[in-house]
């Protein structure tokens, strides 16, 4: 049995069925085209909530691929010189780079707004 189809919770709703030849069909994801940086709009602002106090420089508002998610991130932890992650669509920086990252990101032709 493939991966996807063992995982119950994407089946909750469904009514039980004797056929035994049954097979559920997921529903198929839609793939997301990353958009040139020209049309994408990044939010660049700092959160301090729930991180014990310290501060995290938080990219918001990126349409695209996980992938490229991925690799803007490890590039923008690389020319900062810090750590960080992503995770759910942003990227988290540590420390307070607002400033240098709006600097980047608009040299490499995104759109970007300072937020908080």
């Amino acid at each position: 049995m493939a991966k996807q189809q063992e995982d119950w919770k994407d089946r909750l709703g469904v009514v039980f069925s004797t056929n035994p030849n049954f097979q559920y069909d997921l529903p198929e994801e839609e793939t997301v085209q990353t958009l040139p940086p020209a049309q994408q709009k990044l939010v660049v602002g700092i959160d301090r909530r729930h991180r014990a106090g310290k501060q995290v420089t938080l990219i918001k508002g990126f349409v695209g691929t996980d992938e490229d998610l991925n690799a803007l991130g490890r590039e923008l932890k690389n020319k900062c010189g810090v750590g960080g992650s992503v995770k759910e669509g942003e990227i988290m920086i540590q420390g307070d780079f607002r400033d240098r990252l709006m600097t980047l990101l608009r040299e490499k032709g995104y759109r970007v707004v300072r937020g908080n």
